[in-house]
């Protein structure tokens, strides 16, 4: 018999972990992909609603350069991936955002481009920020070969062999982007267009669809090379496609968007404690479930054997995650009567492993429970235009409380200290993305960023024991306009508690890998490979399933476009 979400009133009830747990900057640069992550939460859409993926448009010569557009028919219309790859000089390849040219560029065109369209593209797309755009443009993307491993798969498949497992996992993508751009930036189509829309319910689905077409092309390419290259020639297979992902270079211009957009962050974050919750709630293991988490664990402890990462930080905790899942594993194998149910392997994990392990047990837990949680994952998205108003007719008495109710991490910090304000954000001119800067050592502090929550936090709270308690916020803003941006912060997080990080995001000891590994394991990133504390390379949709894989035979009833 199956638990289903119906059942979950007469369940004992689970709370939410504390957001004073589940935000601090630590524990969510432990955080891993879970069933709700953007990714895993299209491809279900897709392979539920029985989108088609088709090859219109295959334009590439021998050398792999050229054109081609990717058909994605949904029940209500359809899109083209239009990607173009060119010749990259060496000179020319970096993964940095100061690049003016890559392997490959990218468009997720609103409907069918037809060939004056496919013109003006090839154009634009090309050039990226320097192109112009119209609404029919959803998401840009670039992105470039992994050289070595394209080179070698290619050379493998043209003399007719295919290539081994390990040397695909090694690194475990043939390319890499560098940018999915979305949300009417350098022209193209504003989000609320795509608003209502079903097939991108919830949050970045259009990008996920985008990184997922792009991972076709990308060995579609690698196959059409081979061939190109000797008669011998053989497709790679499919068990082997599957293993390849899409990498991808992230840096600190990723890192501000939690900080940006707290609405959404809670609704991100509550979805997930939410969805734990029910699964803790659960008065009963049933064998299938069961049997599906026992696999869960066993693929990741595969997974995280596999998982090698340059920086020694990280390497560090791998090691730690590794040894950590096998003592879990341990622990299943001994029968322990109050550990058979999911709260108690919870509470287990909590008290036994480090961080990262148990952000890794969530995730397991969450696998074989989709029916129970997977509603969730169509509520991620947040209209960020309602509830943001300041309320002017409180009193200081009410806000001050409410930023010793959710702040105290904030007033604890001595901000006197030069470490605790060590570093300032800052908007690069060159590139218009955020930046990190060191207050001792560089200029520019009095461009910083207003992201310093923590101190500016502690400065409202000063400010506000200074006024009468019954005073009015209108008027304390009145006097004080400087602080608006601050007061709207305590009222959001008042009613949103995941809505802030706790931590001190201007510290010397401040990772910012932490912000970027928080996100992008909401996206469904694996295999984190940080290259210093400001950017890192991922892996989407490695393992995921092909377009192949998902589709049935039967196209009738779909929207022509």
């Amino acid at each position: 018999m199956r638990t289903t979400l119906a059942d979950l009133p007469s369940l004992p009830p689970v709370g939410l972990r504390p957001p004073d747990m589940v935000m601090r900057l630590e524990r969510m640069g432990a955080m891993h992909a879970t069933r709700l992550s953007f990714a895993r939460a299209m491809l279900r859409r897709v392979e539920r609603e029985g989108w088609r993926v088709t090859r219109p448009v295959w334009e590439i010569d021998a050398r792999g350069f050229g054109h081609a557009v990717y058909r994605v028919d949904t029940p209500e219309r359809c899109y083209g991936l239009v990607a173009f790859s060119q010749e990259l000089a060496p000179e020319q390849r970096t993964d940095r955002v100061i690049a003016e040219a890559w392997d490959t560029t990218y468009v997720l065109y609103d409907g069918m481009p037809d060939d004056a369209a496919i013109a003006r593209l090839a154009a634009q797309v090309p050039l990226q920020e320097a192109g112009r755009f119209t609404e029919t443009e959803l998401i840009l993307s670039r992105a470039n070969k992994s050289v070595r491993l394209f080179d070698a798969v290619v050379a493998i498949l043209a003399d007719g062999r295919q290539p081994e497992a390990r040397m695909l996992d090694d690194v475990g993508y043939l390319m890499r982007t560098t940018a999915v751009y979305g949300n009417g930036k350098f022209g193209i189509a504003d989000r609320d267009l795509l608003a209502g829309r079903p097939e991108f319910a919830g949050p970045f689905r259009a990008e996920m669809l985008t990184v997922w077409l792009i991972r076709t092309f990308t060995v579609d390419l690698a196959d059409h090379c081979a061939a190109a290259r000797d008669s011998r020639a053989v497709r790679l297979a499919p068990e082997l496609r599957r293993r390849l992902g899409v990498g991808n270079s992230t840096g600190l211009g990723m890192a501000p968007f939690l900080v940006r957009h707290p609405v959404l962050i809670h609704h991100w974050m509550e979805a997930r404690e939410t969805a734990l919750a029910r699964v803790r709630s659960l008065d009963a293991v049933v064998p299938a479930a069961w049997a599906a988490f026992r696999s869960a664990l066993q693929e990741a402890r595969a997974e995280v054997a596999g998982w090698t990462t340059q920086d020694t930080v990280a390497a560090a905790r791998v090691h730690e995650l590794d040894a950590d899942l096998a003592a879990f594993a341990a622990h299943l194998d001994v029968p322990q009567r109050d550990s058979w149910t999911w709260d108690g392997l919870y509470r287990w994990a909590e008290a036994h492993l480090a961080a990262e392990a148990q952000e890794y047990v969530v995730s397991l837990l969450l696998d074989p429970h989709g029916v129970l949680i997977d509603d969730l994952a169509d509520r991620m998205s947040a209209d960020e235009r309602l509830g943001t108003a300041i309320d002017g007719t409180a009193d200081c008495s009410t806000l001050r409380g409410a930023i010793e109710e959710n702040y105290a991490w904030a007033l604890a910090i001595d901000y006197d200290v030069p470490a605790a304000q060590a570093r300032f954000w800052y908007v690069s001119a060159e590139k218009l993305e955020p930046r990190l800067g060191e207050r001792r050592d560089e200029t520019g502090a009095e461009l910083e960023q207003p992201l310093a929550f923590g101190r500016d936090m502690a400065g409202l709270h000063r400010a506000l024991s200074e006024v009468p308690d019954r005073m009015l916020v209108a008027r304390f803003l009145v006097q004080r306009p400087d602080l608006r941006h601050v007061v709207r912060r305590v009222q959001i997080a008042a009613r949103h508690p995941y809505a802030e990080i706790r931590g001190n995001l201007i510290d010397e000891a401040m990772r910012p890998i932490d912000l970027l590994r928080c996100k992008l394991a909401f996206f469904g990133a694996t295999r984190f490979d940080p290259r210093s504390d400001r950017w890192l390379r991922i892996s989407l949709f490695r393992d995921a399933p092909l377009p192949d894989d998902l589709m049935g035979s039967d196209a009738t009833g779909r929207t022509a476009c």
